[in-house]
């Protein structure tokens, strides 16, 4: 699904309203993030806690949210024993999560 207005065409236009940062409402809501992995941890071990941050922030009133990817590479997954197949459907997760918050 493609976005109604491209990110640059609506910020040439109008303010627009970005989360407030997902780790400070994981944190809220009770999330361990000392994970090297960091929010990307969750994308693995708890998705519904990253999807229901991004809700919190769309019932504050943002705009956009940003994904749980952040800390997330190949690498830091692969330490975690997760193969790239795995970690390339985790990154497109993160997404999913953002969008379905997003639209819900």
């Amino acid at each position: 699904m493609r976005p109604a207005r491209p990110l640059a065409e609506a910020l040439s236009t109008r303010t627009v309203v970005l989360d407030g940062g997902l780790s400070n409402q994981l944190k809220a809501q009770g999330c361990d993030l000392s994970d090297p992995l960091w929010t990307a941890r969750l994308l693995a071990d708890d998705p519904g806690q990253i999807e229901a941050a991004h809700e919190a922030y769309v019932r504050a009133g943002a705009q956009v949210l940003i994904t749980s990817s952040y800390q997330a590479t190949y690498e830091g997954f692969a330490h975690r024993g997760v193969s790239r197949r795995e970690a390339t459907a985790l990154l497109a997760r993160s997404v999913e999560l953002a969008r379905r918050a997003g639209e819900g």
